[in-house]
């Protein structure tokens, strides 16, 4: 392990304040950020996934950020894979980086490693996605029940996107997804500084709160009737445009679609909260502190002043 090289990873829960402290982080260290989200990723939907903008990112470089189209697959293991080159050419320029981000698996995938999975061909990926798109959610969970029903029993089925990557590399490797996953951490050359934001949960309930309000204010609304007709791709398939769609499908109300946007959003930090409290490395901060006195704490976990 190189000491040289440093990889500062800032994750938590939604609305916790990670670009923000990142983003200070970054600048005293002269480096940049990689972005650990799996919606900002993607082009033509900053609104909703909370992209900062060129204000907000105070001159500093944002990598993996608003580079795919909307139709586009990304995995973890591809942002692995990006993530790891990334950072090597800043180890090399900078001696570290710093990562943002609260998708739970992409953290994951680059501190730990992930399983080699066989590549999958774009002529079953393709096929896969035209049969889920015509016959619909309850099909595609149907096909990981029958091809992998150990898996089935583990997977958030909430989330479609990892259930159709469970049976995408159970076609091409022909055996279970889940006989694959080997749960072994790869070791690293580089150090890792991981920590997480916390804080009193009613306190991060009222910011997301908020946020949800200043992105209605910000233009939620006419993102969501742009993307629209588009609905049934899976990067759309995300808390704040499903909300707004079926408000634009007549099932609810404007106000009823903001308040479950907010509920929402409550749930999904619950499960990164869940998660993260199961990482036994991450160092927790206050995200009440001041941004100053995280960054002061952050280095000296590196032994840096």
């Amino acid at each position: 392990m190189s000491n040289r090289h440093t990889l500062y990873v800032i994750t938590g829960p939604t609305a916790s304040g990670k670009s923000a402290l990142a983003v200070e982080l970054a600048r005293i260290l002269d480096t940049e950020i990689i972005s650990a989200d799996s919606r900002q990723v993607y082009q033509g939907i900053p609104v909703v996934t909370a992209v900062p903008t060129e204000e907000e990112r105070g001159g500093v470089v944002h990598n993996l950020m608003e580079i795919l189209p909307l139709e586009a697959y990304y995995s973890a293991s591809e942002f692995e894979q990006d993530a790891l080159r990334i950072s090597d050419r800043l180890f090399a320029k900078r001696g570290c980086a710093v990562v943002c981000g609260g998708s739970m698996m992409y953290i994951d995938a680059l501190c730990n490693g992930i399983d080699d999975l066989p590549t999958v061909p774009e002529s079953i990926r393709g096929a896969l996605m035209e049969e889920w798109k015509a016959k619909g959610d309850e099909w595609l969970l149907g096909e990981l029940l029958r091809l992998d029903p150990e898996y089935y029993r583990r997977v958030d089925q909430n989330n479609l996107k990892r259930v159709f990557h469970a049976v995408e590399i159970t076609l091409t490797a022909g055996k279970p997804y889940s006989s694959l996953l080997t749960g072994k951490t790869r070791q690293r050359d580089f150090r890792i500084i991981k920590v997480a934001l916390g804080g009193e949960r009613q306190r991060l309930f009222d910011r997301i709160n908020r946020r949800v309000l200043n992105m209605v204010d910000s233009g939620l609304e006419e993102e969501a009737r742009v993307v629209y007709s588009r609905r049934e791709l899976n990067s759309l398939n995300t808390v704040g445009l499903k909300e707004m769609f079926a408000w634009f499908d007549g099932k609810m109300t404007k106000e009823e679609a903001i308040a479950r946007i907010q509920k929402n959003t409550r749930v999904y930090a619950k499960k990164q909260l869940t998660w993260h409290k199961r990482d036994e490395s991450l160092v927790w901060l206050n995200f009440e502190d001041p941004y100053c006195e995280n960054v002061r704490k952050i280095l000296a976990l590196s032994g840096r002043k």
